[in-house]
């Protein structure tokens, strides 16, 4: 029984992710962050106030990290298929090598 809960929990905190979600991953990064840098800067202009722009932009900040870091489904869609061990017989008509 625990290991089971250890196996699901090594699982979920293990950050399996693949090549276009790290893309994915990177854009949302930079988008948040700007959008939520240019929303703060444009309060804290109109409304003159230098703390509730950090506020803001701390929160944005913080959403951004809940987005972006923890592994989510949405960044591993694309798994990448690697080779089996060495060692193995592999049929080689199926490779495509560039060259």
């Amino acid at each position: 029984m625990a290991d089971q809960i250890l196996e699901q929990a090594r699982e979920l905190f293990e950050g399996q992710i693949d090549f276009e979600g790290q893309k994915l991953a990177e854009f949302l990064a930079t988008a948040l962050l700007a959008t939520v840098g240019a929303i703060s800067f444009i309060v804290g202009y109109f409304r003159q106030d230098i703390k509730g722009a950090l506020l803001i932009g701390l929160g944005g900040t913080v959403l951004t990290f809940l987005a972006v870091v923890p592994p989510w489904p949405i960044f591993n869609k694309h798994p990448v298929k690697w080779l089996p061990v060495g060692g193995q017989n592999l049929d080689t008509s199926e490779l495509i090598i560039d060259g």
